[in-house]
């Protein structure tokens, strides 16, 4: 297969996840602050490790360009997320919930062009849930700190979304 027509049926596929996350099914119950840095740090933390796994086993260079830029945002929103939920005196998840667990599993599984296809789609699904997450939290937390910090990173959140729109719209 050639690499245009590999590439086709990459963007075919995110195409449809593309379609599938920009209909998110809006949770209604109030969104209490633990579970936030529950959630946003497990999200961190699966971003970090998914990057550095495709890192390692992307093949497209805009692949591997964009996962460099997952470690390095996550990592810093992770600690800036460390930080606001000590002061709201909460503790951060030593490790990632189940599902982001699996889903870093499964990456690791996958080779080659398969591998890219699956760490994009898992990124489209995971940053529509971030923005999801973040969108709730920077209107409904309690705490003030974990607030701020929830609209601080929502549009970072929101940023990498529209990059690999534009990887899809680009070919890459």
């Amino acid at each position: 297969m050639t690499r245009t027509v590999r590439l086709s049926a990459l963007l075919a596929f995110l195409a449809g996840a593309a379609v599938a996350a920009q209909a998110p099914k809006p949770d209604a119950r109030p969104l209490d602050d633990a579970e936030f840095v529950k959630m946003a740090a497990s999200g961190g933390m699966h971003e970090v490790e998914a990057g550095k796994v495709a890192l390692a086993q992307a093949k497209a260079e805009p692949v591997k360009k964009f996962a460099q830029k997952m470690v390095d945002d996550h990592t810093k929103a992770n600690e800036e997320l460390k930080a606001a939920a000590k002061a709201a005196g909460l503790t951060i998840p030593d490790k990632m919930m189940e599902k982001d667990q699996k889903a870093v599993d499964a990456l690791r599984e996958a080779k080659g062009d398969e591998f890219d296809r699956r760490y994009l789609a898992d990124q489209l699904k995971s940053h529509q849930e971030s923005a999801d997450l973040f969108e709730r939290a920077s209107k409904g937390l309690k705490n003030a700190e974990l607030k701020a910090f929830a609209a601080k990173t929502l549009p970072v959140v929101k940023g990498h979304l529209e990059m690999l729109k534009k990887m899809q719209g680009a070919g890459e």
